[in-house]
């Protein structure tokens, strides 16, 4: 199953854009572009509360509508019945809140020890993250863990200097590192990846190095080498790193 498929009875003039507009939040993120406006929660918003009122009233908009008082549109879908708690209570007291985000929260920050835009930008993650899983959890009658798998392979990650083709993807950039390399292709997997698709995707001739490497960055938790399943996963520490080497090559 995919999230998808997990959405199917939402039309798809709202699906698709639902699904377009959390692809978007996460790859911004996932590239350090803290800000609101460009992570796009209002979007996100909007979206969200057109199907929230689609299901509560059994009668979808064609296109995401933005209603001229949102608060206050949002505490009207909290009369509805027959719906789920999330849909009637949580997610209408959360739209808000994230929508005061994007509009109110881009400018004016100064000072202090933590960037107030990335801080900003882990709410709308976060938020839109919960909102996602439960909107597959509702929509599919599926347990919390198996909505959040399906949200978790959505978040597809698009790697700028990483080319894919048919069954084989190449990092663009051969001055990297094998170490920055093998990072790169791990990360442009949603799921596990088997080390010897790596080693054949870089065309590397040393296996017991390359098998080495690895084991250092197990070690030093930027992957997880699961050496009897022969599967490498990307660590969060991981992640920090390959969004480092986008910035850097983007620069550059």
């Amino acid at each position: 199953m995919t999230p998808s498929n997990a959405l199917s009875s939402i039309p798809p003039g709202l699906r698709d854009p639902l699904l377009d507009e959390y692809r978007s939040i996460m790859q911004n993120y996932f590239e350090h572009r803290w800000s609101p406006a460009e992570l796009s929660g209002g979007k996100f918003c909007e979206i969200v509360f057109s199907i929230l009122e689609g299901y509560g009233t059994g009668a979808y908009a064609a296109t995401p509508c933005k209603p001229r008082d949102f608060v206050f549109a949002c505490r009207k879908l909290e009369s509805k019945s027959g719906v789920p708690r999330s849909f009637q209570i949580l997610i209408p007291r959360t739209l808000p809140a994230l929508y005061e985000v994007r509009n109110n929260r881009g400018v004016g920050h100064a000072g202090g020890d933590v960037d107030p835009n990335h801080m900003d930008a882990t709410l709308v993650v976060s938020a839109c993250n919960w909102i996602m899983a439960e909107l597959v959890r509702v929509f599919h009658n599926l347990p919390v863990k198996e909505a959040q798998r399906l949200v978790d392979a959505l978040a597809e990650r698009t790697i700028p200097i990483v080319w894919e083709g048919e069954n084989v993807k190449r990092v663009l950039n051969d001055r990297l590192s094998l170490r920055d390399k093998i990072l790169m292709l791990t990360a442009s997997c949603p799921e596990p990846v088997d080390s010897d698709d790596l080693l054949r995707w870089i065309e590397y001739n040393n296996k017991s190095y390359f098998l080495l490497t690895l084991r250092k960055l197990h070690k030093g938790r930027l992957i997880e080498f699961n050496t009897q399943k022969n599967s490498v996963a990307l660590l969060p520490p991981g992640a920090k790193k390959v969004a480092e080497l986008i910035v850097t090559d983007q620069n550059s």
